[in-house]
């Protein structure tokens, strides 16, 4: 079906808008995938607030102009699915690395992370990246920990004073 100017001129809008907010991006090649299998990667794309769309590659340069994603406009050839992560940055490589699982005919194309391409191998390393409250959990674990040692440190004269009296209390009550 045939774009007029102004439905064209509303995708790359669209598309340039969503991108302008990601945090990172991937394009896959979509090509031997079913109706049905597509529209189930919808729908997790959904669920795991990832923005999923295919737009023609001239469409798709255009609205990546400009953007911190520009980097991946050399490398859009073929029937591409691009995906967009709003909030966490491993968000497009889980949900693909999860989908490829059954359905192999997805290659993954180009993996952007915060305007820098990343070689499609790296495609489990993102996926494995922490999450926002994971990592400001493994943080907080480290700022802790220092403290928390120094106060053991601390307490342990004392505890060390009442387990040996209590030692003492012992043997005089068993003899």
């Amino acid at each position: 079906m045939a774009l007029n100017l102004e439905q064209k001129k509303a995708i790359v809008s669209d598309v340039a808008e969503i991108a302008s907010n990601a945090v990172s991006a991937l394009a896959a090649d979509y090509s031997g995938l079913t109706v049905g299998e597509m529209n189930l990667l919808r729908s997790k794309a959904r669920e795991d607030g990832v923005y999923l769309r295919v737009v023609r590659n001239t469409l798709a340069k255009k609205a990546l102009e400009g953007t911190s994603f520009a980097c991946m406009s050399e490398g859009m050839l073929g029937p591409l699915v691009l995906a967009f992560a709003k909030e966490e940055p491993n968000a497009c490589a889980r949900l693909v690395q999860e989908f490829k699982k059954g359905h192999e005919k997805l290659t993954v194309k180009l993996i952007a992370l915060e305007g820098e391409l990343l070689p499609t191998s790296a495609l489990d390393t993102v996926a494995h990246l922490p999450s926002r409250n994971d990592a400001i959990s493994i943080l907080m674990a480290a700022m802790q920990a220092p403290i928390s040692q120094f106060v053991r440190t601390l307490a342990e004269p004392h505890a060390k004073l009442v387990r040996t009296l209590a030692a003492i209390r012992d043997k005089k009550q068993a003899a």
